[in-house]
């Protein structure tokens, strides 16, 4: 799949496409329905499938920091996502001011025609485009009569009779309910990033830690969970991971730290993927490093147990 980032890099070869556009937060198993569906109009009319994301995503523009929901995928993650599932492209427009003034109707002139050369489109049943999102199906099938592209709306995928969208595998990862979450997203919900420096407490107390760096990234999860940690020659370790801000020791920066069962190497700057596979406990403040080490020491006990439990069930 090859990354297009903004319309100026469009070239001639990156015209006449099968299109989809979303946020694809999670790129969740009803994206990836979207995403199989254009390949599979792509590869049948000989046009080149495309997906069309934004970034930041549109309400991270307009809300302020402090106000934004929990993010699933980091800007990297998504983009892995979605290079495993047979695009030709993704066209990546940062989104400003500028696109957030554009009408709908500048939107599909820019985007879809002049950019793309758009054959098929594809849209979610949610999908509203352009200022004030005044956009909608209605305004597509007007276009697509107009510009001559096929125009189809997606239909809405359950799971347990609900709606399959980013909002809901956050509320299930919030809740702890991981192994719904694992369902929506057809794998175990991971954050990937690469280990940095960090205090060294861990180590001080007897479970050193591998310190993620999130960039940024707000997860919809906090607190102590049993996980397997994906190295960079995809060698596999269990483990326990903290996501929180570690009230005990007076942290105020959101961090993502893992302690590795039976392993003791050096990870500094290697990158790990972190799959989240089953809630321990919430974060809690200590009255003491001493009941903080106790804590921990439980955790260790308890995923211990609950892979061996989990092991023994398959």
């Amino acid at each position: 799949m090859e990354l297009i980032r903004g319309l100026y890099n469009l070239g001639d070869q990156h015209r006449g496409c099968a299109v989809t556009i979303g946020n694809f937060d999670g790129v969740h198993i009803g994206h990836q329905h979207l995403i199989k569906t254009v390949c599979d109009q792509a590869n049948g009319a000989s046009l080149r499938a495309c997906a069309v994301s934004f970034e930041p995503l549109p309400v991270e523009y307009f809300l302020p920091e402090d106000k934004r929901p929990n993010r699933l995928t980091s800007c990297r993650e998504k983009i892995t996502q979605l290079t495993s599932r047979g695009l030709d492209q993704l066209l990546l427009l940062r989104f400003n001011q500028a696109l957030a003034n554009s009408s709908a109707d500048e939107f599909i002139k820019r985007v879809l025609i002049d950019g793309l050369n758009t054959k098929y489109l594809l849209i979610g049943d949610d999908f509203r485009f352009g200022k004030d999102r005044r956009g909608t199906f209605a305004t597509l099938q007007q276009a697509s009569s107009q510009y001559g592209f096929t125009l189809q709306q997606a239909e809405t995928l359950r799971f347990a009779e609900e709606r399959i969208s980013s909002t809901r595998v956050r509320n299930l990862i919030e809740d702890g309910n991981l192994a719904t979450a694992a369902e929506l997203l057809g794998r175990d919900y991971s954050i990937e990033g690469r280990v940095e420096y960090g205090a060294q407490l861990g180590r001080t107390i007897g479970f050193p830690t591998a310190n993620i760096a999130l960039n940024g990234l707000n997860p919809p999860l906090r607190g102590v969970f049993a996980v397997s940690i994906a190295g960079p020659r995809n060698q596999v370790q269990q483990g326990i991971a903290n996501v929180g801000v570690k009230p005990t020791v007076k942290g105020v920066r959101l961090s993502l730290e893992v302690h590795l069962l039976d392993f003791n190497s050096d990870l500094y700057r290697q990158r790990l993927r972190v799959s989240f596979l089953h809630k321990l406990r919430d974060e809690k403040k200590f009255a003491s490093l001493d009941e903080l080490k106790a804590a921990i020491a439980t955790d260790e006990q308890n995923a211990r147990q609950w892979f061996t439990n989990t092991t023994q069930r398959f």
